[in-house]
């Protein structure tokens, strides 16, 4: 019997693909949504109107595309083309070997520049970053992102420490956040936010506690989304004690 060679996936074959599912209608949607307007933080980005099912599905026929393929497509001005790549690096370092693994968390803090919104960072980050720092006690690493100048590399560091609370340590988690109190940002208040709801999940007392101490420094959206899922009791006990601090 002859063997049967398999061809690797080509980039060129994958943008194609992207390509026909371009949608204009939905184009103009995400552009208003991601804020690519002028002195947004999306701004100049460029959308083919993909949603995100179609991107994985699609992704699922090139999870053999060379790494270095995968950064070029990082690298493109399309948004959705950006999402791909990063799908396929989570793919790559979650079925991937220890070399391989390194690899990957290793150009994906050398190409930050390009995982430049908030869906990019969300969809990708816990599952490298996070993953790498955690199995190689890299918390430094973490602590000096956290103090970028990068409004995107904040979101990793922070978005990072999920993969810390899944496994019930929150103490980086809660460090960043006292940290980022006076972070300019919205995207950065919504992702603190978000990351102390999550801890409280596992270590309620510890987020509580740290909630009670701060609440009244912390910005609205910050604390709204800290305990969106926290008893209605708990939850006006922590807007008091904002609120009052600001009469």
């Amino acid at each position: 019997m002859k063997s049967v060679t398999t061809k690797p996936p080509k980039l060129d074959d994958l943008k194609a693909e992207l390509n026909k599912f371009a949608d204009p209608q939905r184009a103009e949607h995400s552009k208003r949504f991601f804020k690519t307007g002028k002195g947004e933080y999306g701004y100049g980005d460029v959308f083919w109107g993909l949603t995100v099912p179609e991107q994985r599905e699609i992704a699922r026929g090139y999870y053999g595309l060379l790494l270095q393929d995968i950064i070029k497509l990082l690298h493109s001005r399309v948004h959705e083309e950006r999402f791909t790549a990063l799908i396929l690096m989570v793919h790559r370092y979650q079925k991937g070997d220890e070399k391989i693994r390194t690899q990957v968390f290793d150009q994906y803090l050398k190409n930050t520049k390009w995982i430049n919104n908030w869906d990019l960072v969300d969809t990708s980050t816990p599952q490298i970053v996070g993953d790498y720092c955690l199995r190689h006690a890299l918390d430094d690493r973490l602590r000096r992102l956290s103090g970028s100048t990068s409004l995107w590399e904040r979101r990793i560091a922070i978005l990072a420490t999920f993969a810390y609370i899944r496994q019930g340590k929150v103490s980086l988690t809660l460090e960043m956040a006292q940290k980022m109190l006076n972070d300019k940002h919205d995207l950065i208040h919504k992702a603190v936010g978000w990351m102390l709801r999550e801890a409280h999940k596992r270590k309620p007392d510890e987020v509580e506690h740290f909630l009670s101490k701060h609440a009244k420094n912390m910005p609205r959206v910050m604390l709204r989304y800290a305990i969106e899922r926290m008893p209605e009791v708990k939850r006006k006990q922590m807007l008091g004690a904002s609120r009052a601090s600001r009469h």
